[in-house]
């Protein structure tokens, strides 16, 4: 289980807040649209938390693109 800082905590409870009032943006520099979402704002509140050096574990990785494999019949000719 992944351990948060009492002010990593506190900056989540203040994303859910401007979520809950409809404050809550998404996208570079909040420009996009509202939040709506329950985990994005969660993940808002967290990221917030790293920017300011608390003690948060560290964002999951995207998984990892597959390339195309080429067929070896297909190459030969």
């Amino acid at each position: 289980m992944a351990r948060y800082s009492r002010s990593a905590g506190s900056d989540v409870e203040r994303a859910m807040d401007r979520r809950k009032k409809g404050k809550l943006k998404r996208g570079k520099g909040g420009k996009g649209g509202t939040v709506k979402s329950r985990k994005q704002a969660i993940a808002i509140g967290l990221s917030e938390a790293r920017r300011e050096g608390d003690k948060v574990p560290a964002a999951k990785k995207g998984a990892p693109r597959r390339r195309a494999k080429r067929s070896k019949v297909a190459s030969r000719s």
